[in-house]
């Protein structure tokens, strides 16, 4: 009799067991199985986000050629001008800014562009229609510190504003640049970029400047 106990007894624990091994191999396969999909995953995801990364710097690299082109067209546009240090380019955290001295676009006191400054402004033009069609262009004004005596003028602040809008005008008059892409701003005395202590230094502060914009820029303002 306690021999067919024991067998009962046996056979159960062997029936518990196997159970017990069944329902442990079942979850180390569902875990496995769980465990291969995270891996699938995040292999997925850090493809997306090398990919995003690179499509980012892909734009980056396009809006930066971008300028970069523009820069290069107008340096040989502009050679003559840059050569007689009339204008200069300078590639900024804000684009690309082409500076001209006033006097190459405006005669002393006054607001309108002369006829010997405008080829300088169509060749600008010339660019901003053809190599940066996307980006938006601000146009600044600027004076040195001398007070306004004989020009009419009530400022520094109303000559160098009226000269940023003359440009203005001009480039979507005569040149047919897209209104919407372009601003004015005067500056007046207030943003010299040299000591008005000399002659020299004055023409240097005496300027307008043309900033050509990165078209990613736009598109978050858009946004």
């Amino acid at each position: 009799m306690r021999k067919i106990i024991s067998f009962f007894v046996l056979c159960g624990f062997f029936l518990l067991s196997g159970c017990t091994y069944i329902q442990k191999s079942r979850r180390t396969d569902e875990l496995e199985a769980e465990n291969a999909n995270l891996k699938y995953r995040i292999s997925q995801l850090q493809k997306e986000k090398v990919k995003a990364v690179e499509n980012a710097v892909e734009g980056k690299d396009r809006e930066l050629s971008e300028l970069e082109r523009a820069k290069l067209e107008l340096e040989g546009s502009l050679k003559k001008e840059i050569g007689e240090y009339k204008a200069r380019l300078n590639m900024t955290e804000r684009g690309l800014v082409i500076t001209f001295v006033s006097e190459v676009l405006f005669d002393s006191g006054k607001d309108k562009v002369k006829q010997d400054g405008e080829p300088a402004l169509q060749k600008v033009s010339e660019v901003l229609n053809r190599d940066v069609p996307s980006s938006e262009v601000a146009i600044e004004g600027y004076t040195d510190n001398d007070p306004i005596k004989h020009s009419g003028w009530k400022t520094n602040w109303e000559l160098s504003s009226a000269r940023a809008l003359a440009v203005l005008h001009y480039l979507v008059d005569e040149c047919k640049v897209k209104p919407q892409r372009l601003s004015a701003n005067g500056y007046g005395e207030f943003r010299s970029v040299a000591p008005n202590d000399s002659v020299q230094n004055k023409q240097k502060n005496r300027r307008v400047e043309i900033v050509i914009m990165p078209s990613k820029i736009n598109k978050v303002k858009a946004n």
